[in-house]
């Protein structure tokens, strides 16, 4: 930790680049792994993982270590640029998949997949069309798989706050896909 705060004083004090480049090393697969999950494309998630460590440098003068950890800080502006990502690309996101990744060797398995797969953009566009608290919390329980304290640390919310708003979320995606949810476990 004492490493990292000098790495960050020396960005914020004379914009070191070895610096900016060792706090990026050290934090991109960890945030690049938490974009993947939620936009599974690597080549948009290296683009958005790039635009979070764009947006980090550029604001990195207003962190303070008193108020959060710097993990803590840059998850916040992970999860709004993924947030921004969604918003920005919701027509896109109705993309069809890609099928010359898969061997098509077994077609029940194909089409569950394929059907799991669309369930999951559904899904996420559903949670794209909420607030954007809910969205922080959602993302960041599922997909950074943040304990409640660390989800209410990052968004500065009570955690009694952060347990309401994801166990109403669950509640009410539970309502909106019932019909999915109970046809595909049925068989």
């Amino acid at each position: 930790m004492d490493e990292e705060n000098r790495l960050i004083s020396r960005i914020q004090r004379t914009g070191n680049r070895r610096a900016a480049d060792q706090l990026i090393r050290k934090y991109y697969d960890e945030i690049y792994t938490y974009v993947y999950k939620q936009i599974s494309d690597k080549h948009t998630a290296m683009d958005v993982v790039q635009n979070i460590f764009i947006s980090m440098l550029q604001s990195i003068s207003t962190y303070d270590n008193r108020k959060a950890s710097f993990r803590t800080w840059l998850y916040r502006i992970g999860t709004n640029k993924v947030i921004d990502y969604f918003r920005k690309n919701s027509v896109e996101r109705r993309r069809i998949a890609d099928f010359g990744e898969y061997e098509i060797q077994d077609q029940v398995m194909f089409t569950i997949d394929i059907e799991n797969k669309e369930l999951l953009l559904r899904l996420l566009d559903y949670i794209n069309s909420l607030d954007v608290k809910s969205q922080q919390v959602f993302r960041l329980k599922i997909f950074a798989e943040y304990t409640f304290p660390q989800i209410a640390l990052v968004l500065s919310l009570p955690e009694s706050t952060v347990k309401s708003k994801y166990y109403r979320l669950l509640k009410s995606i539970r309502e909106e896909f019932k019909d999915e949810y109970y046809e595909t476990y049925k068989s």
